[in-house]
């Protein structure tokens, strides 16, 4: 059986088909198209056609996009939102969205409720143990009234205590709907109110963009004659099941780059290393720590927006291979605008009149394009000064970025992938080896291929009357539990991350936990 990998990046879409030894049976790159979709569709049976094997045979698709991350920054597709912050009496000092742009509000809706509820950070009820089922009736139905297609429901201290989200999403499903979208802060997010509440809110604006991409590809495979699992690639290098990813579309935002990471390590065998995917417009950087992503410990704007729900640590700097390069008073500069997809069609190499990166690495004779309209001797007008200055930019800016990536002065090897990594030909300062594996080229959309499914969680716990390895172990089994529920294998799941933190400003009962599991896809490990 086989699996296809399929990453939409800003330049290309990538594809790849795996066996069940994870080799490459075939790869394609098609240019990311304005809509998309058109570009999976494309790439997808360009994959199909090259590697000539039977419908019948490909038993999962992983999919790796950018449409939540578009929708966001284009204020595009958004659904119409209503925030319910479970609060009274207290924390109606900041509204909710406050700081949201006006472009976003008009987008996503700025409709929100207060109602009583909520804890304290040690679970101590703000006003009653359970909330005022009148009052969640009239909201409701005032959200009903106003059309608004999907709801974010926070509580304050919900990691500690999440019932009060819980019994309002109930009432929810029965007055609006059992289908109606609500999305829980306490499942997303982590401590801090305002950013948990964006993040719930931005997820449930998303509902509807995740929904419209689902269904569309279920179409595209099915026209193929193709019956197979649909994974969407998660953040944190993992997969999740469909359902999960119409419920936290939020969760494939940042999929792109550790869709690379995971795909390197592939590629390379390495666990511990520094990972540089320079594609066609950005390069981006990260680091791999026991053979996943490191995760950011700092808050995340999204569009704009604060929020805390997990995101890779990586760096993104405006290199690519479609970078322009310019000569002004101060010298050579080089980005942050590409051409993007267009290189094959607006750098001179390829017969149009934008100087770019691959054209000044091209001129130095240092790499070559096996492209039938790429033409080397176009770029004999360029000066070598020119070329070798924007070379020389390009390679200092990268080295920065890796040297900012790292913990500790030592040298790491590190890992390029990404069309655009023939812009670094020779070695790097601060780089104990580095490495440029065979399919490089296409490591994101492989990464989406082979990546396992996770559950994690972030939340507090009460140590009173408990002992240690028995809230630790609770927290153990809720992160193992939300990977199944995800769509892993139970008896492949595993412990990959458990971390224990102290909290300040908190009587000392109370812990942070952390943990990750991780596992095979439950029924490709039947078909395999």
């Amino acid at each position: 059986m086989y699996k296809i990998g399929i990453d939409v990046g800003g330049t290309n879409t990538d594809a790849v088909i795996l066996d069940e030894h994870h080799q490459v049976i075939a790869k394609v790159k098609a240019p990311t198209s304005s809509d998309v979709e058109s570009g999976i569709y494309e790439a997808l049976e360009r994959i199909l056609q090259e590697a000539d094997i039977p419908a019948s045979r490909i038993s999962s698709v992983m999919l790796g996009t950018t449409h939540a991350t578009n929708a966001i920054i284009e204020r595009n597709r958004l659904a119409k939102i209503a925030c319910v912050r479970i609060c009274l009496p207290a924390g109606t000092s900041v509204e909710p969205m406050f700081t949201w742009d006006q472009s976003l509000r008009d987008a996503a809706g700025d409709t929100y409720y207060y109602i009583h509820g909520g804890c304290e950070s040690n679970g101590r009820p703000l006003a009653q143990t359970t909330l005022d089922r009148a009052e969640c009736e009239q909201v409701l139905y005032d959200i009903e009234a106003k059309g608004i297609e999907s709801i974010a429901v926070t509580s304050i201290f919900s990691p500690v205590l999440s019932g009060f989200e819980k019994q309002f999403a109930e009432w929810a499903y029965e007055i609006l709907g059992a289908n109606f979208p609500v999305t829980l802060s306490s499942e997303i997010g982590s401590l801090g109110l305002l950013e948990r509440e964006n993040s719930a809110a931005l997820n449930a604006a998303l509902v509807q963009v995740a929904s419209a991409v689902s269904n569309g590809l279920e179409m595209a495979l099915k026209r193929y004659g193709i019956e197979a699992q649909i994974f969407f690639a998660q953040n944190d290098g993992t997969l999740m099941t469909l359902e999960y990813a119409k419920k936290y579309p939020i969760l494939t935002i940042g999929s792109g780059p550790t869709n690379s990471i995971r795909g390197a390590a592939e590629l390379s065998g390495l666990k511990e290393c520094i990972i540089c995917d320079i594609g066609g417009t950005t390069t981006d950087i990260g680091i791999l720590v026991n053979g996943f992503p490191r995760e950011s410990s700092v808050a995340v704007s999204i569009g704009g927006v604060r929020t805390n729900f997990r995101m890779p640590d990586i760096i993104s700097i405006g290199i690519g291979g479609g970078s322009i390069v310019r000569q002004t008073e101060n010298g050579i500069t080089v980005g942050p605008d590409s051409v993007g997809y267009h290189i094959v069609r607006e750098s001179i190499a390829f017969g149009g009149d934008t100087l770019t990166a691959t054209d000044c690495l091209l001129a130095s004779g240092k790499a070559k394009i096996d492209h039938p309209d790429c033409d080397r001797t176009r770029l004999a007008q360029i000066p070598e000064q020119v070329w070798q200055q924007a070379i020389d930019s390009i390679n200092n800016k990268i080295q920065i970025a890796v040297d900012q990536i790292k913990t500790s002065a030592h040298d790491m090897p590190v890992v390029l992938v990404g069309g655009g990594a023939i812009l670094i030909p020779g070695e790097m300062d601060g780089a104990s080896e580095v490495i440029r594996p065979e399919h490089s080229g296409c490591a994101n959309a492989l990464g989406a291929a082979i990546a396992q499914v996770s559950g994690d969680i972030d939340k507090m716990f009460s140590m009173a009357g408990r002992h240690r390895q028995d809230v630790l172990e609770e927290a153990k089994q809720e992160a193992i539990q939300k990977a199944i529920i995800a769509g892993a294998d139970p008896d492949t799941v595993e412990l990959i991350d458990l971390e224990e933190l102290p909290m300040a400003y908190v009587t000392s009962e109370f812990v942070r936990i952390k943990a990750k599991a991780a596992g095979q896809m439950k029924k490709m490990m039947n078909t395999l």
